[in-house]
């Protein structure tokens, strides 16, 4: 396949590399550049969010993307509570924490630590519980003669501190109502 693979690479491995392709009608190159790189953990390009919400019972993933050459280790902790994998939280992979079936003891202050060979760095986020949301009346079906106009509500109970948005949707594709106002009227009642 004319294929170069390297393993455990060091900073002497970097610099240009060349492919040379020959046969009986001709020569060609092509050059790349190898960059070695090795950096401490750092979230000053990606921190943690400061104010990661939740809804009651749901789920919340919250992102731990340090920049950092070798790729850390992870570990959380919320308040000084060492966190570890259980069958409600889950540290995955990529750093990222996810929680389920999310209850107000799970408020609080969310620390996520990356640790490689060159340093370590943590950032810190407040998790904040919110009611979630329901839908408390639900579009019915509707038989209607063509040519007459159907009508069809959507109501839904959520946190006050949030806002709310209605997405309608025709088999699976979203509702322009600004392209197709002449057909498709929202109503909206506060």
């Amino acid at each position: 396949k004319g294929e170069l693979r390297m393993q455990g690479l060091t900073f002497d491995d970097a610099g240009m590399y060349q492919c040379i392709a020959e046969n009986m009608h001709g020569i060609i190159y092509a050059n790349a550049e190898l960059k070695i790189v090795a950096s401490p953990p750092t979230f000053e390009l990606n921190p943690m969010k400061k104010k990661i919400l939740a809804a009651k019972g749901g789920r919340v993933i919250i992102e731990c993307k340090p920049k950092a050459a070798p790729k850390p280790k992870f570990s959380w902790s919320k308040g000084t509570e060492l966190l570890v994998n259980g069958s409600r939280i889950r540290i995955w992979d990529d750093g990222s924490l996810e929680i389920i079936n999310v209850t107000k003891l799970d408020e609080g202050r969310y620390t996520c630590f990356a640790e490689n060979n060159r340093g370590k760095a943590n950032s810190t986020g407040v998790l904040e519980m919110t009611e979630a949301t329901r839908i408390t009346l639900a579009p019915l079906n509707v038989d209607v003669t063509v040519g007459e106009n159907a009508t069809m509500q959507c109501i839904a109970s959520h946190d006050p501190t949030l806002d709310l948005t209605f997405i309608w949707s025709l088999n699976g594709f979203v509702i322009d109502f600004e392209k197709e106002h002449e057909h498709y009227e929202r109503n909206v009642m506060v």
